[in-house]
């Protein structure tokens, strides 16, 4: 099984379609990331493999206990897809330290499609079978600013 095989596999429970009382879901609304605006993340989503599907952005607080776990995000923006690289604003509730993971479900089933589907995190971390698609917080964290903080997510398929 392939590094990444391995990833989605653990991912797929972060991405169920249940609702979730604790985050919020907001539109990709990129007039929140305009300058003098925030706290926002702009995350450049790159490598969208094609303009199938929908793109899934989730944020979560930089600590080992939310990090990834269900009903933990604190905000979701989905999204059509489109092939090439995509923008996204998530707002987040204050300047510190959070997380950032990306799906491509690439036919919109709301399920994991382990050969068919693509995923991210931010700061772009390398995945091993040893920690079965979850990145340790340490590898994923970044600081956002009181203002609009700019990332990048490289998307990875099988």
């Amino acid at each position: 099984m392939s590094k990444f095989l391995a990833s989605l596999a653990a991912a797929a429970v972060l991405f169920s379609g249940a609702a979730i009382a604790s985050g919020q879901e907001v539109s990709n609304d990129l007039s929140r990331c305009a300058a003098g605006k925030g706290p926002a993340v702009l995350v450049s989503v790159r490598g969208v493999k094609e303009s199938a599907g929908r793109i899934r952005v989730q944020s979560y607080p930089a600590t080992g206990s939310a990090w990834l776990a269900k009903g933990r995000w604190l905000h979701r923006v989905e999204t059509r897809a489109n092939a090439g690289n995509m923008s996204f604003c998530v707002p987040v509730p204050s300047e510190g330290k959070y997380g950032i993971a990306v799906r491509h479900d690439r036919n919109a089933n709301g399920k994991t499609d382990i050969s068919q589907d693509g995923g991210g995190f931010s700061n772009n971390p390398s995945i091993n079978i040893l920690n079965l698609g979850k990145p340790a917080v340490s590898k994923v964290a970044f600081q956002a600013g009181p203002g609009v903080t700019r990332i990048s997510i490289n998307l990875r398929y099988m």
